[in-house]
């Protein structure tokens, strides 16, 4: 019997409710989750120990999800990860952060059945 790998997600936000219930829901479904309150501590974990996937809020006090995105994207020794930033506003934001490197978007309040395909069809090929 083969074992399906397990995926390492790193989740990133400010408020420790909103980690802890990502956290909660991305482990019951057989992920290995990782948390960071805030942009720095994602950054230095991010370089580390790369995860496998990035969901990360846009709005966070001392970096928000764009800037750490673009960080991301900008250092070449890390390998590629999918980051899927997590926002309540609108599509004008969607956009400014695909062009910094985000590939998809998750609205607030979460979807958590879109929230799971999305990771899914994004992991599957990893």
């Amino acid at each position: 019997m083969c074992a399906s790998p397990t995926f390492r997600i790193l989740v990133v936000d400010d408020l420790t409710d909103n980690l802890f219930l990502l956290q909660t829901i991305l482990e019951a479904e057989g992920y290995d989750v990782d948390t960071a309150d805030k942009g720095s501590v994602a950054l230095a974990k991010v370089e580390h120990s790369p995860p496998d996937l990035i969901l990360m809020d846009v709005m966070m006090p001392d970096m928000n999800g764009y800037e750490v995105t673009q960080s991301i994207r900008q250092n070449q020794r890390l390998p590629f990860m999918p980051i899927l930033l997590v926002t309540a506003h609108d599509d004008t934001d969607a956009i400014q952060g695909l062009a910094l490197g985000a590939n998809d978007f998750i609205r607030k309040p979460i979807e958590f059945d879109q929230l799971l395909a999305k990771i899914e069809a994004f992991l599957r090929f990893r």
